[in-house]
C-alpha cells in the first residue's frame, strides 16, 4: 500500500505545524447537528485554546459557535438540542455552560468549588454527571463542596498532604489532598453528590449515566493489603444514591458504558497477568440487576479494544481498538458477544458518537497520514469509506509518501511496519522510532511526534510495532512477555535490515529514537549496538530496581516483574543501567521534570552515568539532556513542542548527517 504525497504544507516551518488547528471533541444532537472542539494556538504561539463549531452535513462551510479566550471543551447535547460545554470564562475554574437552540450567547448552567470535567449526558433527561472534587478533610456537614477548605488552604499558603496508603500520584499530579466526587447536575436544582461517602474510592474514575438518569456506573477503587487496590464498577441508583458494588471475577475494570434502558454493562476487564502470565484486556457484558446471570465475553479477535459505546435501543455495541497497524470498528451483538459487522478497518476511529435513529454514527478518525477528521459511518454497511467532514483549517498535505512494510523474524514471526519516506531524490538518512506503552501501536497521527515534520527535512522514518504491540492477538504479547527487550529488539532490528535493503534508504545515515518503553528500548539498545549515529531517549526507563518503586504505577510494575532477588536475571538482561560501559553512541535525553510515570530520577541517574563514564575533556562530551521543568511524560506546551522538534532533529542532523552543533540554548 502507498499514499501519494500532497506537497510540503506547514511540516517544514514548526512555527506552522504548531498552528495547524486540532479537532479534539466530538458531540452530535438528536436533530443531527454536528460539533467538534476545534483547538487554535494563540498570537503569542504560548496557548492552546478549544472553540466550538457547528460542521455542515452537506458540505459547507463551518459556523463558529464560541469565542472566549478561556477556550471550550467537552461539548455534549441534551436531548431539547442544548449544547453544554466545560468553560472557564469568567473565573478560573472550569464550570458547565449551556447553549440552548438558536441562542448566540452561553449561559452558565453549574458550577462547583474547585471546578468542573467530564459530563455525561443522559438520553432522554436533562440531567447529566460530571466529575468535580473536594479537599480532604472537608467536613461534609459544615462544607459540603469544600469552599471554606479550599480557601483556606490557599490563604494559608497550604500544600502539605498526609498520606494513607497508595497511590500518592497519577500521571502528574499528586493525589491524597483532594476526594473526587461524582455530582448530578439538572436545571432547577444544585448539583448533588450521588457518593457522598466516597474518599478515596473515584480516584479518577470513568463513568456513565442511563438513558432516563435512574442509574449511574462508575469504576469504584478499594485499597487492599500490601499497596495493592483494586477496581471494579459501581451501580447507583438515581434518586436516593443507593449503591451497589460489583467486583466480577478477577482483574481491573474500567470504562463502564450502561445500555440505554440500563440493564446492560459493556466495561473493559484488564488482568495484570504475572511473571509467567501475559496481561490481557477482555471486553465483557454484565447485567445490572441483582441476578445479573453469567458475564458474556465479546469475542473480538486480534482487535485490541479501546473505545465502546451503545448503539440504538441497546441491542448492539459499537467497539472501535487498534487492528493490524492500523483500527478497526465493529459491530458487536449485545446478546451473543460476537461481531456481526466491521464498519470499518481502514484507520483508528475515537469519540463514537451514534446518532438517535441508530442508522449511522459519527466518530473522530485518524491513521498514520491523517489528523483526526470527522467521519460519518453507515451503520448497515462493512467496510465502508466513511464521509469525511469539512473543518476549519484544511489538514496539511504530507511531504512524502506512506508504505506499509513488513519483515521476518528470527522467530518466524511477520513484523509489520509503516514507512513514512520523502518523495523522490537520492537515498535518505533513517530513523527507526520504537513507540511507548508498550501496549500501543503505530496506527494513529501525532501531534508530539509526528514523522512527517522529520521527513519534510529529508528524512525516512520507520513505525514498526514489535512484540508486545496491541492489535495482533495475545500470542504477540507472549512472543516478548514478560518485557524482554531482546525480543523486541530482534523485531525491530529485522524491519530496519529488511528496509535499508532498499535503494531510496541510506543504510550508513541512521538514527535511533523513542519515548516512554521506546525510551526504555533506545537506552537498552544503546548498550547493545553501535550501529546508529545518534539515539534519542524520551522519558525513557534506566534502572529498572529504581523505576518499579517510584513509578506511579508501582503497584502495577512490582506486581508483575517482582524485585532482583525473585527474578536476578530477568533484572540483569533487562534493565539498561547494566550496559552503560558499552554506550558509544551520542545520546541525547528528553524527560519531563512533573513526569511521575517515569519519573526524573530515571533522567538524572542516566545523565550521571553518561557524563561520569566520560574521560575525554568535558566539552567534547558527546551526549546532550533536554530537561523540560515544567512538563509531564508528554511535552504539552506548545513553545516547548516547538523546542523539543528542533533540539530533537539538530541532534540527529549533527551527529548522522554532519551538520553543526546545537545551540547551548534551546529557545
Amino acid at each position: 500500500m502507498s499514499e501519494a504525497a500532497a506537497g510540503p504544507g506547514p511540516f517544514v516551518d514548526l512555527a506552522a505545524f504548531g498552528a495547524i488547528p486540532r479537532v479534539t471533541g466530538l458531540a452530535v444532537s438528536n436533530a443531527g447537528r454536528v460539533v467538534v472542539v476545534v483547538e487554535t494556538l494563540d498570537d503569542a504561539g504560548a496557548v492552546r485554546a478549544g472553540a466550538l463549531w457547528e460542521l455542515d452535513r452537506s458540505g459547507g462551510a463551518p459556523r463558529r459557535l464560541t469565542r472566549s479566550s478561556a477556550g471550550e471543551s467537552a461539548p455534549v447535547f441534551l436531548p431539547d438540542g442544548t449544547l453544554m460545554f466545560s468553560s472557564a470564562r469568567g473565573d478560573d475554574e472550569p464550570a458547565l455552560w449551556a447553549l440552548p437552540v438558536g441562542s448566540g450567547e452561553a449561559e452558565l448552567f453549574a458550577s462547583y468549588p474547585g471546578g468542573v470535567r467530564a459530563p455525561v449526558a443522559s438520553r432522554f433527561t436533562e440531567a447529566l454527571l460530571v466529575g468535580a472534587s473536594r479537599p480532604v478533610g472537608a467536613d461534609p456537614a459544615e462544607d459540603p463542596d469544600g469552599r471554606a477548605t479550599r480557601s483556606l488552604r490557599k490563604d494559608r499558603k497550604v500544600n502539605a498532604i498526609l498520606h494513607t496508603g497508595m497511590p500518592i500520584r497519577h500521571w502528574d499530579h499528586e493525589l491524597g489532598d483532594l476526594s473526587t466526587r461524582l455530582l448530578l447536575v439538572s436545571p432547577g436544582s444544585g448539583p448533588v453528590d450521588i457518593a457522598p461517602d466516597a474518599v478515596f474510592e473515584l480516584t479518577e474514575a470513568s463513568y456513565d449515566l442511563s438513558a432516563d438518569a435512574t442509574l449511574a456506573a462508575t469504576t469504584w477503587t478499594e485499597r487492599s493489603p500490601r499497596g495493592r487496590t483494586r477496581t471494579g464498577v459501581a451501580l447507583i441508583e438515581l434518586p436516593g444514591a443507593r449503591r451497589r458494588v460489583c467486583f466480577v471475577g478477577d482483574g481491573d475494570y474500567s470504562g463502564p458504558r450502561l445500555s440505554p434502558d440500563g440493564s446492560v454493562l459493556a466495561v473493559a476487564r484488564e488482568l495484570d497477568g504475572s511473571f509467567e502470565v501475559p496481561m490481557s484486556v477482555t471486553l465483557c457484558l454484565i447485567g445490572t440487576g441483582v441476578d445479573a446471570g453469567p458475564v458474556v465475553e465479546v469475542d473480538l479477535g486480534d482487535i485490541h479494544p479501546t473505545e465502546w459505546c451503545w448503539a440504538g435501543d441497546g441491542g448492539s455495541l459499537l467497539v472501535a481498538g487498534d487492528w493490524h497497524g492500523r483500527g478497526a470498528l465493529v459491530v458487536v451483538d449485545a446478546g451473543s458477544g460476537r461481531v456481526v459487522r466491521c464498519l470499518a478497518s481502514d484507520a483508528t476511529y475515537a469519540t463514537l458518537t451514534p446518532v438517535s435513529d441508530g442508522d449511522a454514527l459519527y466518530a473522530l478518525r485518524s491513521s498514520i497520514s491523517s489528523p483526526p477528521t470527522v467521519a460519518r459511518l453507515e451503520m448497515d454497511r462493512s467496510d465502508q469509506q466513511p464521509q469525511l467532514l469539512a473543518f476549519p483549517g484544511a489538514a496539511p498535505g504530507l511531504p512524502g509518501e506512506l508504505e506499509e512494510l513488513t519483515a521476518g523474524a528470527p522467530d518466524a514471526a511477520e513484523v509489520r511496519s509503516w514507512l513514512c519516506r520523502p518523495a523522490g531524490g537520492g537515498p535518505a538518512p533513517v530513523m527507526l522510532w520504537v513507540h511507548g506503552g508498550p501496549f500501543s501501536s503505530w496506527n494513529a497521527w501525532s501531534w508530539r511526534w509526528n514523522p512527517w515534520v522529520a521527513v519534510a527535512r529529508g528524512w525516512a522514518v520507520l513505525l514498526p510495532d514489535p512484540a508486545l504491540s496491541t492489535g495482533y492477538g495475545p500470542a504477540w504479547f507472549a512472543r516478548a512477555w514478560p518485557h524482554r527487550a531482546a525480543t523486541v529488539w530482534q523485531d525491530l532490528e529485522a524491519v530496519l535490515d529488511a528496509a535499508l535493503t532498499r535503494p531510496d534508504l541510506d543504510e550508513d545515515r541512521t538514527a535511533c529514537l523513542g519515548g516512554s518503553f521506546g525510551g526504555y528500548m533506545t537506552n537498552w539498545i544503546a548498550g547493545h549496538t553501535d550501529r546508529f549515529g545518534a539515539i534519542v531517549t524520551h522519558a525513557g526507563l534506566w534502572a529498572l530496581d529504581q523505576q518499579h518503586a517510584t513509578t506511579d504505577a508501582a503497584e502495577w510494575k512490582t506486581g508483575l516483574f517482582g524485585t532482583p532477588d525473585e527474578h536476578p536475571e530477568w533484572y540483569a538482561e533487562n534493565s539498561p543501567h547494566h550496559f552503560v560501559e558499552r554506550v558509544r553512541t551520542p545520546m541525547l535525553v528528553v524527560h519531563g521534570n512533573r513526569d511521575y510515570r517515569v519519573p526524573l530520577s530515571e533522567a538524572l541517574r542516566l545523565w550521571w552515568d553518561l557524563v561520569s563514564h566520560h574521560d575525554g575533556p568535558p566539552d567534547q562530551l558527546a551526549h546532550r539532556f533536554l530537561q523540560f521543568t515544567g512538563e509531564n511524560h508528554w511535552v504539552l506546551g506548545p513553545a516547548n513542542s516547538t523546542i523539543w522538534y528542533r533540539t530533537v532533529l539538530g541532534f540527529c542532523e549533527q551527529h548522522v548527517l554532519g551538520n553543526p552543533p546545537l545551540s547551548p540554548t534551546p529557545a
